[in-house]
């Protein structure tokens, strides 16, 4: 059954094209991410969807009910942005309807309850389109993507990943096609030089043939004749030249080596000493103290639940509040989700190169990986959306006489694309990178080391987050062990006794001594 049916839609914002979708169905069972860059359409389709917004042209059909759980919230509450995202969630769920568009529903949530709402949308019996930065969200819930591009959605068979996987294909498709043109417009040009050239020559008269001797053999006009001719072809040439459809260079990712300040004496060393530090706001006790250190060039994660104290050990460590000491070559630059360092009146390049000794030419490669090409980096800040200051924000931090990056949810309010370039950028990065995230996938790429706050406790884990999630203490492995030889110990026994004498209740032992087992085993994996 086809729960939502979009023909001919067109939308317009001024004169730009924001939208313009041929056809487009969502089945009772589909459960599809919505993608694309910042103001490529995404929450206006969603709103068209829901009847909230008109499209110039096109219709809607609807076979069932229609829930939208917005992006923007309510904010005139006392109560945290997770709580009221959790609240929506909930109404929005109770309602039960046949197709629910949620627009970006992790924002505000923590992993434990990000994880929480992905245990609720796979057991949701309706059909579903969600917009969300959080990849590993959208391979969980998604069934297949829609890329929005230049008005235009694409639709991909899989989860995130594996649109991910296509679109690596696509591109290099699109690598093989230029590299094609190339040749072939090479291989024309060349032979249009050679055929004119050849014209060229065409007009004389060989060296050892007399004028008197040209005019009675006629060999002005046989040379006349074909220089015609190789002009002939040479036009030919020059139409398939204009022919050729073009395919444009894809657009590389330059690497990014800078020099930064007192790089000799912090790599590898310790640079960032807690000693006994605790966090307490009011009467509050957010942990207990702890002690830990950080070297230069480590790349820490901080992570736990919402309201756990990951901002406050961030501001501590900026202040240098005591127990905290920090190495005289550290340089810090920090990173807030504001924007107030930006002169919106000024271009984005003026905006990054205003606190940087970097070359122009280097801040170019930087705002490049940021997706700002060529002629956008004049830019006035003002006309840039929300998502793209931010990355201003960070790429002017980034090139900065810095290096010691502390950056606070640096993903928020950016699209898939800008987390990704964004990660590869902090991959690059050789100084030391502190960093809080609810971004699973980000902490996964970026982190080399994982702070977790937690139940009024710090404790640092040595590696990486995948390597985290799948730790399993001694102590419990010892446990588990333990377990599951008394399990083979009680199977081993019952099936003795069955073998001497069947009996019911001896059956449902052993069906549930199996079933036990069974669960261990699955644990353990």
């Amino acid at each position: 059954m086809i729960r939502l049916e979009a023909n001919s839609l067109r939308l317009s914002i001024k004169d730009r094209v924001l939208l313009d979708v041929e056809r487009l169905q969502v089945g009772k069972e589909d459960r599809i991410g919505l993608v694309g860059r910042n103001g490529s359409g995404k929450t206006t389709l969603l709103e068209v969807f829901a009847g909230l917004h008109s499209p110039e042209e096109g219709t809607v059909t609807h076979t069932g009910s229609v829930e939208l759980l917005p992006q923007l919230k309510r904010n005139d509450t006392h109560k945290s942005g997770g709580e009221v995202t959790q609240e929506y969630i909930n109404k929005a769920l109770v309602r039960k309807a046949d197709l629910l568009l949620a627009d970006e529903p992790t924002t505000h949530l923590d992993t434990e309850h990000i994880e929480w709402l992905e245990k609720k949308l796979k057991r949701w019996q309706g059909a579903l389109i969600l917009v969300s930065h959080d990849r590993v969200f959208l391979d969980a819930i998604c069934t297949k993507i829609w890329e929005i591009h230049e008005g235009k959605v694409k639709e991909y068979p899989g989860n995130y990943s594996a649109y991910a996987e296509q679109k690596e294909v696509e591109r290099r498709q699109h690598e093989q096609a230029y590299e094609k043109y190339e040749k072939q417009k090479q291989q024309l040009e060349d032979a249009i030089k050679l055929k004119e050239k050849k014209a060229a020559r065409a007009t004389k008269a060989p060296k050892k043939v007399s004028p008197s001797e040209a005019r009675i053999t006629g060999a002005k006009p046989y040379f006349a004749k074909k220089q015609k001719k190789l002009e002939k072809t040479a036009s030919a040439f020059k139409t398939r030249l204009e022919k050729l459809d073009k395919v444009d260079k894809v657009k590389e990712v330059e690497p990014v080596k800078m020099n930064l300040p007192n790089e000799e004496t912090f790599k590898g060393r310790i640079v960032l000493r807690v000693e006994n530090v605790g966090g307490v706001v009011g009467k509050r006790v957010l942990w207990k103290p702890v002690s830990f250190t950080v070297k230069g060039g480590e790349k820490l994660a901080i992570i736990g639940p919402n309201g756990s104290g990951k901002t406050t050990l961030v501001k501590k460590i900026l202040q240098r509040e005591a127990g905290i000491t920090v190495s005289p070559a550290v340089q810090m630059g920090y990173f807030s989700q504001t924007i107030e360092t930006l002169v919106v009146e000024k271009s984005i390049l003026e905006n990054v190169s205003s606190t940087s000794v970097q070359t122009e030419t280097f801040i170019r490669t930087v705002l490049a990986r940021l997706h700002f090409y060529r002629e956008d980096v004049y830019k006035p800040v003002q006309v840039l959306s929300g998502g793209e200051r931010i990355k201003v924000a960070l790429a002017k931090l980034f090139v900065s006489e810095i290096n010691t990056l502390i950056l606070d949810e640096p993903t928020n309010f950016l699209d898939l694309d800008s987390v990704e370039a964004l990660e590869s950028l902090l991959q690059d990065y050789e100084g030391t990178i502190i960093f809080v995230s609810h971004d699973r996938r980000f902490i996964e790429k970026v982190g080399t080391r994982i702070l977790v706050i937690e139940n009024k406790g710090i404790h640092v884990f040595e590696g990486t987050y995948e390597e985290y999630k799948n730790y399993e203490p001694q102590e419990q492995r010892d446990h588990t062990e333990d377990k599951r030889m008394l399990l083979e110990t009680k199977i081993t026994e019952v099936l003795s006794r069955l073998s001497i004498a069947q009996s019911e209740e001896l059956e449902k032992e052993f069906q549930t001594l199996l079933a036990e087992k069974r669960a261990l085993r699955a644990k353990g994996e």
